[in-house]
């Protein structure tokens, strides 16, 4: 918990980047700048227990997220083949990127990258001008608490 990563605070400049998703497409933080908020959901890796708990969680949170003008994204460093099949069995409709290669260069960006070559678990909130406004990195085991994360944007 806290408002930072190893390399990232809240009130930085979120670092841009594009990633290969799920529905054969990409998404680049960029893009939605101006546009809407963006939340981040890092996590370790699909099939894992936690990880099987905490995406449905983030599915069953997004329409109050798109209440809040907010887009949320899932990022690992599995590769998109796997993340399409996690989306499918979780039932999942919500854009899973793969930060699988370089591997883990986005994770690193935001000072997640763990030695094991796994992402902390970690929620990040990026305002409409590209503003780090929330940082939540919790144990590997434990889920992230996704309202205080939808709490610090507005419609």
């Amino acid at each position: 918990m806290g408002d930072a990563t190893r390399t990232l605070r809240v009130g930085d400049i979120a670092p841009d980047f594009k990633l290969k998703s799920t529905g054969d497409t990409s998404f680049a933080l960029s893009s939605n700048k101006g546009r809407a908020n963006v939340a981040l959901a890092f996590y370790p890796a699909a099939f894992s227990p936690v990880c099987s708990k905490e995406m449905p969680l983030v599915q069953e949170a997004k329409a109050r997220f798109e209440e809040a003008d907010t887009v949320i994204v899932g990022i690992s460093v599995d590769n998109v083949w796997t993340l399409e099949e996690f989306a499918r069995q979780m039932k999942l409709d919500f854009p899973l990127l793969s930060d699988f290669y370089p591997h883990g260069a986005v994770a690193g960006q935001y000072g997640l990258l763990l030695d094991s070559g796994v992402s902390e678990r970690a929620v990040i909130g990026i305002d409409k001008e590209g503003i780090i406004n929330h940082i939540e990195v919790v144990p590997i085991l434990e889920l992230p608490d996704l309202g205080s994360c939808l709490g610090t944007f507005r419609p």
